[in-house]
């Protein structure tokens, strides 16, 4: 198996919303509109094996020191083969590079993510006036990330969840 992991390309689109589709209707993942993914698409990176997307991430900046890894996703039949971390290993060198400090997720994969570094957290991981100015912001994402009373059906039984990536790696 070679899996490739990159930039995601408009010509990818389709493939990463119909690997997203069946995790949103069991609620795993939140539900997009295809024009979504279009407007998001240089946050995403994609893995590929022989011309098939088997995998798909996104790395979407809140703040100056606070990102958040999104829409993680890798088809059943490549699930435990390593392709979700090398995707997430992916976007936190894309963090890096942006020089991004601290990784938020919001998941049911809480396994996962804390083999990654991740850790669970409680109530809000930014200042008050940070905070203030995140409501300010008209994307979903974010509501969910600030625990908003009106996206609570998206996010329940999810688990919130950060990485302080090592200082050593930043520049």
């Amino acid at each position: 198996m070679s899996v490739t992991i990159r930039r995601a390309r408009t010509s990818d689109v389709r493939a990463v919303r119909d690997l997203v589709a069946p995790l949103a209707e069991r609620r795993v993942l939140v539900s997009k509109d295809i024009v979504a993914y279009f407007e998001g698409l240089q946050e995403f990176r994609v893995a590929e094996e022989d011309g098939q997307v088997i995998g798909c991430g996104a790395l979407h900046v809140m703040w100056d020191d606070l990102a958040e890894i999104r829409t993680l996703a890798v088809a059943d039949a490549h699930l435990g083969k390593g392709v979700g971390g090398a995707l997430l290993e992916s976007l936190v060198d894309d963090a890096v590079d942006l020089g991004v400090s601290r990784l938020f997720c919001l998941t049911f994969e809480t396994d996962f993510f804390t083999r990654h570094g991740f850790v669970e957290i409680e109530g809000q991981a930014v200042d008050p006036e940070v905070y203030m100015e995140l409501l300010r912001s008209y994307d979903e994402g974010v509501a969910e990330f600030l625990d908003l009373e009106r996206v609570k059906p998206n996010t329940l039984g999810n688990t919130r969840m950060l990485l302080h990536i090592d200082p050593d790696r930043l520049l």
